[in-house]
């Protein structure tokens, strides 16, 4: 019987600068790639609308492996007993997996490892999600970082390796039909629209940003209304495309139009905040529910039902909210200035817990990640590391005027104060009468009065936050 090499994916679904898949198919026998969805202690499975994506992803990623000769294998259950069970039937000789760095799934991957080399089978893991590994890189002291900035300047020093190319194609292999074992939620067909899915979409993606978008992106990243970002977080969310093929890119770009080096620049540094969420999620507890600073566990949180509910909805009467909300409702995704705004509202003004609001972005973001997704609440809650500090609530009327100044965004997302003039587009509840009828906009009825009061609430957010 023939001898397999088994790669399994997890967080890297593609061809390229895929190590596992490339040491699998360099050795020896038949090539099987292999996707579980996992059901095992300490993995976090995925939300509704990575679900979707995943089931995408991996259709286009089974075409992309049967043009090179390779099988894939998708199962559900818990992992370690599959592949004891594919071992024995594939007669596998190898298995290779890229790693991954979340506490629980280092667990699951240590103990795999024993179990499979005690068995008598040759196991590897590689280096192929981060820019640099979180052990390769330290303070002056030895340390973790907890700190962006001098955790950038010693990236940038860093070598950050070259991607690979696709494996070598073999012998053409009968292809398998990708339905999974997953609930896709019923309302994620409406995400369709808003997505091309897989590795050739990823560099499409890239491409085209860095074509037509990255010389303005410094100036231009935070207006949400334009189309100044990447938009490749789900992509690296899922390993469609890797970040040492961003990062390299990139740095061509700016080598062949040295004009654009800062705004290649800052994009990068915008790369590098994932590693850095990374960098925290595996040198510490459980970040989606530990606080990193210890004197947040002690904060009283509201219990707030209604207004939760408010702000999931869209509804809590404050425009630049409430069209956050609805964008990442419908689309899976929002933009990461109103990303902000919307976190901020929640856990400072609302002082609702930002693990529920982490959950909320968990099942509705197609890019929900591991560690850039709690990390990122815990830095605008103020428990993170080299978190907004803990006076520094965010103003949605304020921002909305600087970012959104013509109320774009807002009229995109918030139809029913479309006619509302620029004045007042994002305090509606400031406008005159006159205003609000000739727009035709009933506070309390077309469009809600605001849940809170942002002068209050924000005094409310800092005596609580000054009581630890």
């Amino acid at each position: 019987m023939t001898t397999t090499q088994l790669a399994w994916l997890r967080n890297d679904l593609r061809l390229t600068d895929n190590p596992a898949l490339a040491a699998a198919a360099a050795a020896e026998g038949a090539t099987t790639a292999l996707y579980i969805h996992e059901q095992a202690d300490g993995i976090r499975p995925p939300g509704g609308a990575a679900r979707w994506w995943l089931h995408q992803s991996l259709v286009a990623l089974e075409a992309d492996l049967a043009a090179h000769g390779i099988a894939l294998v998708v199962d559900s259950g818990n992992p370690e007993d599959i592949l004891t069970r594919l071992v024995r039937e594939l007669n596998i000789g190898a298995v290779y997996w890229n790693r991954r760095y979340a506490p629980g799934e280092r667990a699951l991957d240590s103990a795999i490892k024993a179990r499979l080399r005690g068995d008598g089978v040759t196991v590897a893991s590689f280096a192929a999600n981060l820019l640099i590994e979180p052990w390769e890189i330290s303070t002056g002291a030895g340390k973790p970082y907890s700190v962006f900035t001098p955790f950038w300047k010693s990236l940038k020093q860093a070598p950050i390796a070259r991607p690979l190319p696709a494996p070598a194609k073999g012998t053409s292999r009968d292809r398998q039909s990708v339905d999974g074992d997953y609930a896709e939620p019923h309302w994620a067909g409406k995400l369709k629209p808003h997505w091309q899915i897989g590795e050739a979409a990823a560099q499409a993606r890239l491409a085209q940003f860095l074509e037509n978008c990255v010389a303005d992106y410094a100036d231009e990243r935070d207006f949400p209304a334009r189309l100044a970002t990447s938009r490749l977080s789900p992509h690296l969310r899922f390993g469609e495309i890797s970040p040492r093929q961003v990062w390299h890119a990139a740095s061509l770009v700016a080598e062949a139009h040295p004009e654009m080096a800062g705004a290649i620049d800052k994009f990068l540094s915008e790369l590098a905040w994932r590693d850095f969420s990374y960098h925290q999620l595996y040198h510490r507890d459980d970040i989606a529910q530990v606080p990193m600073q210890e004197k947040y566990r002690g904060l009283e949180w509201r219990d707030a039902p209604d207004d939760l509910s408010a702000w999931q909805q869209g509804r809590t009467g404050l425009p630049m909210i409430d069209a956050g909300m609805r964008e990442l409702w419908e689309t899976g995704s929002m933009h990461n200035r109103v990303r902000m705004l919307v976190a901020s509202l929640l856990s400072k003004n609302l002082l609702i817990d930002w693990r529920l609001g982490e959950q909320w972005f968990w099942d509705c973001l197609v890019d929900a990640d591991v560690a850039s997704n709690p990390a990122s609440w815990q830095w605008v809650a103020g428990c993170g590391l080299d978190a907004a500090p803990y006076f520094r609530i965010f103003n949605p009327v304020t921002q909305g005027k600087r970012f959104d100044p013509e109320g774009t965004y807002v009229r995109r997302w918030v139809p029913e104060l479309a006619k509302l003039d620029d004045t007042h587009i994002h305090s509606p509840w400031e406008a005159p009468r006159d205003a609000l009828t000739a727009a035709g906009v009933v506070l309390g009825k077309d469009y809600p009065r605001p849940i809170v009061d942002l002068k209050t609430s924000r005094e409310r957010a800092l005596a609580a936050a000054a009581a630890l």
